[in-house]
């Protein structure tokens, strides 16, 4: 366990290793004491300091969804960050590269909720109830923190959350069977990845009820407005300088970034 006053620190070091897009020494390499709660912890005083800023949390992300991940990552659940409205990017954008440290790319598919969410005791159902829209996404993940990483590292870089890109054809939670929905990811003309949607818990609602469950820890609940990522369905795609990425849903269209 951190002291406050080294909780601060990692705060400020995370916070300057986003400034200047210079990934930071992993905290768990200065700290080795760090726990989960302190990673939380520090990610929570970060997104403080960003809303202070002038930053509106829109939403939140869900991260290592699938066993495979988890089961590199050491631990036996997902983890979650923030979203904030300075993240969020229209389908096509043109993004500069060097507003990042090491730009890494996903499709997953973002929950758009009408009603709240609060746990405990959240289950499937009561997510499909709250969804209006379920949306065809990219999400941009970038490390603020050096490789190779643990899972503090990544709790308390936000989930190393960066952008969000969403586009194609909204869904309604019960117009397509979601376990089904599959993703061909394309690194300019190569196809990099595909997946189904099953991969995320089996259901990607199931990582709303998750994530509306751990806040409920924290006497937090998700809003309707809220854009809920329910995590990638594909390893991550690196991306460099020139590139555009494309994942393609099928029957729910596409969606795309490039890097210039």
């Amino acid at each position: 366990m951190l002291s406050s006053d080294e909780r601060l620190k990692a705060v400020e070091t995370l916070i300057e290793a986003q400034r200047t897009r210079q990934p930071c020494v992993q905290l768990s390499t200065t700290w080795p004491q760090i726990t989960i709660d302190d990673a939380y912890a520090i990610s929570q005083a970060v997104v403080e300091r960003r809303i202070a800023g002038g930053a509106k949390l829109v939403g939140h992300k869900v991260g290592l969804t699938s066993k495979a991940m988890q089961a590199s990552s050491k631990i036996d659940e997902p983890d979650y960050g923030h979203v904030f409205d300075d993240m969020l990017l229209d389908d096509g954008a043109r993004v500069p590269f060097e507003d990042f440290c090491i730009p890494r790319v996903e499709p997953e598919l973002t929950f758009v909720l009408d009603k709240p969410l609060k746990g405990p005791g959240v289950g499937l159902l009561d997510v499909l109830r709250a969804t209006e829209y379920v949306v065809p996404s990219i999400e941009i993940i970038d490390a603020r923190v050096q490789n190779p990483r643990k899972i503090f590292d990544t709790v308390a870089d936000n989930g190393a959350a960066a952008r969000l890109v969403m586009g194609g054809r909204p869904v309604r939670p019960d117009d397509v069977d979601l376990r089904w929905v599959g993703a061909v990811f394309y690194r300019n003309a190569d196809i990099e990845e595909t997946g189904l949607a099953a991969g995320v818990l089996g259901h990607p609602a199931m990582a709303v009820a998750w994530l509306a469950n751990k806040l409920a820890q924290f006497d937090v609940g998700l809003e309707p407005g809220h854009l809920l990522l329910s995590g990638s369905f594909t390893r991550p795609v690196w991306a460099e300088k020139g590139d555009t990425l494309h994942a393609d849903f099928g029957p729910l269209g596409g969606v795309a970034v490039q890097f210039v």
